[in-house]
């Protein structure tokens, strides 16, 4: 358990500074990687305090510690990729619906062009 423990604060660790440093060179939204700092510093504090995650471990259920931790941290970015899922959507949504009014701008353009030139 120690070296899976280990493992993961490395992991989680790591992460932390990848997407700070990504949001200080501006490669990532500063929206969007509070959801990626939310999930590292969950991983960081259940990879470190052992109490926390055996109370959670006894929640759901699960007898054997360290299957309950990589458990949570599936269900963690789970979420997060939902997340992000959604906003993809939406963007592709409105990306969409901007061509559309592109599209009729560039008609109600030509047919002005079409009737000031006849």
């Amino acid at each position: 358990m120690d070296r899976l423990s280990n493992v993961l604060t490395v992991f989680s660790l790591g992460l932390i500074l990848l997407v700070l440093s990504s949001v200080r060179r501006a490669h990532i939204r500063v929206e969007y990687s509070v959801s990626w700092l939310g999930a590292a510093i969950v991983l960081l504090i259940l990879s470190r305090w052992q109490g926390a995650l055996g109370w959670l471990s006894t929640t759901i259920g699960i007898h054997d510690v360290p299957l309950a931790l990589l458990l949570t941290v599936f269900a963690v970015f789970l979420f997060v990729f939902y997340r992000f899922s959604v906003v993809v959507s939406n963007l592709k949504d409105a990306n969409i619906a901007l061509t559309q009014r592109v599209a009729i701008l560039e008609f109600h353009l030509r047919s002005q062009n079409e009737s000031t030139q006849a």
